[in-house]
């Protein structure tokens, strides 16, 4: 917890609702990721899971996962880069007691970054033999660090989003 403390503003509290609504995108569309990725691993045989690609049917699961994983990494990507450069260096300023919370916020946006993109990679691999498998060993990994530090975002520096004025 942070040491400092600090009064919520009208705009804090915005900017922390935003926050909130920006992350519950994210856990929901985490989870419609990981359920395509599911559906591709318990369902076709490597020749069917080949052709479905070959054809790019728009309407067919592995379509959906590539274009939804590849969709969902970019935006989570650009949200952590906001963060990054527009956020965390208003927060330290207003509360530098809140400085070993953003530093860790900024080691997961890092992981999160590698995680996403080896998602991206599997993903975008899909008729390599063992993609499937990848797509959802990544994409578990992706849910517990990216939840965790969701969490642990809004726990721990949204006392000091609110206070932003």
């Amino acid at each position: 917890m942070t040491a400092m403390t600090v009064e919520a503003t009208a705009r804090g509290e915005a900017l922390f609702r935003e926050l909130q609504w920006v992350h519950g995108m994210v856990r929901r569309d985490l989870a419609t990721v990981e359920r395509l990725a599911q559906d591709v691993a318990d369902g076709l045989p490597a020749a069917d899971v080949r052709a479905a690609l070959d054809e790019l049917q728009t309407n067919g699961p592995l379509w959906q996962l590539r274009v939804n994983c590849l969709a969902y990494c970019r935006f989570v990507h650009s949200h952590h880069r906001a963060e990054d450069v527009m956020l965390f260096p208003a927060l330290r300023a207003r509360n530098p007691a809140v400085g070993p919370v953003i530093d860790r916020l900024e080691a997961d946006h890092r992981r999160v970054s590698d995680l996403l993109d080896a998602v991206e990679a599997a993903a975008d691999a899909l008729d390599a033999d063992d993609a499937r498998a990848r797509v959802v060993l990544t994409l578990e990994e992706l849910h517990v660090h990216l939840l965790e530090h969701l969490d642990y975002e809004e726990r721990e520096a949204g006392p000091t989003i609110r206070s932003l004025g």
